[in-house]
């Protein structure tokens, strides 16, 4: 079992990880290796600007994205969902024309909801699963821990 890192801030230790999957515009399969490449860009910029977030793991599939995030408590998983979808949104409409043809009249590229789950003991599965993303998948199931 892989060792739990705590993060530290001024008035707490903490271990929150969550397993975000946000899912692009009517499943419209808009990533392949350069619109992600892009997304990944932006995305560790938004970490920048918000260095209490990292963002541990990240893969994708065509139509959605899976992210493993370590968040403060004092965050919502809701507002640094808001804070990836907003920022990446924008700059992949602005840098990839074919987008505003597929999401005409929209300003997002991704669907209201998210999936988020909190990632415990089993978080190596859970990377495992995300490094996997995009490959023939073989089942969630067979997947164990070396």
């Amino acid at each position: 079992m892989d060792k739990i890192l705590y993060s530290k801030q001024s008035n707490c230790v903490f271990h929150c990880h969550y397993h975000l999957v946000i899912v692009t515009k009517y499943r419209k399969k808009i990533f392949n290796a350069g619109v992600y490449a892009f997304f990944k860009k932006r995305v560790m910029e938004v970490k920048k600007h918000y260095p209490q977030i990292d963002i541990l793991e990240q893969n994708h599939d065509r139509d959605h994205i899976h992210l493993l995030l370590s968040i403060p408590p004092k965050m919502s998983v809701g507002s640094v969902v808001r804070l990836i979808k907003s920022n990446t949104a924008r700059d992949l409409k602005k840098n990839y024309p074919f987008l505003k043809k597929c999401y005409f009249g929209t300003e997002s590229v991704w669907s209201d909801g998210y999936f988020v789950s909190t990632v415990g003991v089993n978080e190596a599965v859970i990377k495992r699963y995300i490094e996997y993303q995009g490959r023939l998948d073989t089942g969630q199931a067979k997947l164990e821990l070396k």
